[in-house]
């Protein structure tokens, strides 16, 4: 499976951008898709994730009411809405296929990720000014 990201970029507080991440390879609608983000200098945390396969969604708590998932199943394309965008907001997203969705699971995810080495690509930067 291979993910891109795309949508980031500049923006002022308040504002809004939308993230979108695409799937290639099999079994789309079998696993969950999770954004993580990275801030400059701060570890990286899990944001939101959506399961493919019954829908349910998850937001960290810092986005809960700002940020939308939203997968489509016909596109293998998973987006995330961000709006009311804060400075706070401004860091490296990446997406990334996870077993399912939930909190433990992005933070395991982290935590496998950090023993193994896994590499994070390029993602896509947001940057909101105030």
């Amino acid at each position: 499976v291979q993910l891109v990201e795309s949508g980031g970029g500049l923006v002022q507080a308040g504002g809004s951008l939308r993230l979108s991440c695409a799937v290639s390879g099999r079994g789309f609608e079998d696993y969950a898709i999770s954004w993580f983000r990275q801030a400059p200098g701060k570890e990286l945390e899990g944001v939101s994730c959506i399961s493919n396969s019954d829908g349910s969604t998850y937001y960290t708590d810092s986005v809960k009411g700002r940020f939308t998932i939203s997968s489509d199943n016909a596109k293998n394309t998973v987006d995330l809405q961000m709006n009311s965008l804060k400075p706070e907001d401004t860091a490296v997203y990446y997406c990334k296929a996870t077993g399912v969705c939930s909190d433990y699971m992005m933070r395991d995810f982290l935590t496998i990720a950090a023993r193994t080495g896994l590499s994070w690509g390029r993602g896509t930067q947001v940057t909101v000014s105030s």
